[in-house]
């Protein structure tokens, strides 16, 4: 019963391990997700500085694994280049080996600190980024506790006749033991906490040092795992198939010399728990000084291993919605934001089809706007699931990445609409007008191409406005409505004056002319309140920006007036009474 509760003990610490490396991840990514995102864009210049970029991103992140699934979705996306993608890897196995260094001292009284400090912010604290510091207070804290717990388990079990045949089997059999921690890193997405575990193992005599090395070299092997199986193209599959090739040469060439590497490691730090540490320590800064040299001919090798596949036969396939992504709510938005733009110049094609429909009753033009206009109802869904994932997989509690989502999903909602407009209104009323033998007049055909040209314009603000959203554009965008009005009231006194033209030219004529204008009339008009409609979604996109504009004025003029009349007034009656709770709802720490 004894050993039963001792196993139940140590895999409690285990999972909070796992789970404290886990908050840490997440804290940073949710509090500073777009600020790594946009220093790992600059620092690509060179592959030393992608090297170090990857070290301080990694540092960060308290995960290679993280950093990898990262630079993964930037070459997918095409957004990093795949050489200084592979030097940042090498910065990132290096930065996980420093971390490991810190972690393995005995900081076990600060733990608890940590985690109440931690806790304490996160209630307490009013913005997300500070909730998240405290989220990764919480996270340290529960890793240094894990810890020591780890090692205040195993101690008693060091004698355990059941573990003495395992450790023999690993002692001797050093190609098993990689096999076994590279499993396990890849159960538990953590390269850190396996490593850690390893030290805490040594330093109990739980496992020999010759297999406990052996053990480090399965968790590097291990933590490659992770965003290759997560990969779904080619592109995606580059970089941790290259990180993987690296690391297992680096095994490969070391397994035959573990007793002879542990016997030299031993003489530097002779106690079982550095030497652990030092050794991780050692074999990747070794990978990065052999292979950061070689990262372009290791570039071009793997994407001749894996070429880009021929683009898709089906336009309505995403292409940016790269699944290994989501785990980085950033990278994730950023893949919709780029398929957004691919429905954007599917809907533009569509305006210029239903152009030259208008013009020359173009029949393979009208085809061509229906086919688009399935394949942007395809991506509009496909990507408006991945949004669904993005925050199944990791919650939007970011204000500003919350806010993105919103704009994407209604981006996305307004091409849908306008595609339709464009498809069941615009070109199939044309479409049945010109086989009954109805036509745009030539004034008529020329305020439509102006209207046209508008819209095509409106379109390019709309995009800039769902790109950077910059106040004076989506100011710009919204009073462009005015200028659609007046075309609006400028084609109704035109169709006005045509009827009365045409009803005069009959009356002297005794022709049919007044209804044939009347029937050509109704054609026009139809086309100016679509274009309308078509512009009124399009200005939808500058809203959302305006309006937040809108509200941080007014809660500042809301603040100043609050602490204007604090200082003006003789007395405040306070609201509450001290001690009681105001009623406000505290985020839970999930």
């Amino acid at each position: 019963m004894n050993g039963t509760l001792l196993l139940i003990e140590l895999a409690g610490h285990v999972g909070l391990l796992l789970w404290g490396t886990h908050m840490v991840g997440t804290g940073v990514q949710r509090g500073f997700g777009g600020v790594l995102r946009r220093w790992l864009g600059r620092n690509l210049g060179s592959r030393f500085r992608a090297f170090f970029t990857g070290l301080g991103v990694t540092a960060l992140l308290q995960s290679s694994t993280a950093t990898g699934l990262l630079a993964t979705s930037f070459t997918a996306t095409g957004v990093m280049a795949l050489a200084p993608a592979l030097a940042v890897m090498l910065g990132a196995n290096v930065g996980t080996a420093l971390l490991t260094q810190v972690l393995s001292f005995n900081m076990a009284l600060v733990g608890p600190p940590l985690v109440l400090i931690g806790v304490l912010v996160f209630r307490w604290a009013a913005g997300g980024r500070a909730k998240n510091i405290g989220r990764i207070g919480i996270g340290l804290g529960l890793m240094l506790m894990a810890l020591a717990g780890l090692l205040h388990t195993l101690g008693p079990i060091e004698n355990t006749p059941l573990l003495r045949p395992i450790v023999g089997a690993l002692a001797h059999d050093p190609l098993l033991a990689v096999f076994i921690a590279a499993a396990l890193t890849w159960a538990c997405h953590s390269s850190i906490a396996i490593v850690l575990l390893v030290v805490s193992f040594t330093a109990t005599h739980v496992v020999d040092p010759t297999g406990a090395l052996a053990l480090v070299l399965g968790a590097n092997l291990g933590g490659t795992l992770p965003p290759l199986i997560d990969a779904s193209t080619p592109a995606a599959r580059r970089l941790p198939l290259g990180n993987l090739l690296v690391r297992a040469v680096g095994v490969v060439l070391a397994l035959p010399f573990l007793p002879a590497i542990t016997d030299a490691l031993q003489q530097v730090e002779p106690a079982p728990g550095r030497l652990v540490v030092n050794f991780h320590l050692a074999f990747n800064l070794a990978l990065a000084a052999v292979f950061l040299g070689f990262v372009g001919a290791l570039a071009r090798l793997l994407t001749r291993w894996l070429p880009d596949p021929p683009a898709p036969a089906d336009p309505g396939r995403p292409v940016h919605l790269d699944v290994a992504a989501l785990d980085s709510a950033t990278v994730a938005l950023a893949n919709a934001a780029r398929e957004t733009l691919r429905i954007a110049d599917m809907v533009e094609s569509m305006l210029r089809d239903a152009l030259e429909v208008l013009r020359h009753n173009d029949r393979a033009r009208a085809e061509a706007v229906v086919a688009q206009n399935r394949c942007v109802d395809q991506l509009g869904g496909a990507i408006r699931r991945y949004l669904a994932d993005v925050s199944g997989e990791q919650t939007l509690d970011n204000q500003r990445e919350g806010a993105r989502g919103q704009d994407i999903l209604s981006a996305v909602i307004n091409l849908e609409h306008i595609a339709d407009i464009v498809t069941n209104s615009l070109v199939e009323f044309a479409v049945r007008s010109v086989k009954r033998g109805r036509a745009l007049s030539p004034e008529e055909l020329e305020t439509v191409d102006a209207m046209h040209g508008e819209l095509l314009e409106s379109l390019r603000l709309a995009l800039a406005v769902f790109l950077q959203a910059e106040p004076r554009d989506a100011k710009r965008l919204a009073a462009r409505k005015t200028q659609f009005r007046e075309f609006e009231a400028a084609a109704t006194v035109l169709s006005v004056r045509l009827l009365r033209s045409a009803a005069a030219a009959s009356r002297l004529e005794e022709a049919d002319g007044a209804e044939r204008v009347a029937e050509e009339s109704d054609l026009f008009l139809r086309t100016v309140r679509d274009l309308r409609r078509v512009h009124s979604h399009l200005a939808s996109f500058a809203y959302p920006v305006v309006h937040r504009v809108r509200g941080r004025t007014r809660r500042g003029a809301a603040r100043a007036a609050a602490e204007a009349s604090a200082v003006n007034a003789p007395a405040a009656t306070p609201s509450a009474s001290p001690g009681k709770s105001t009623g406000a709802d505290e985020d839970d720490l999930g």
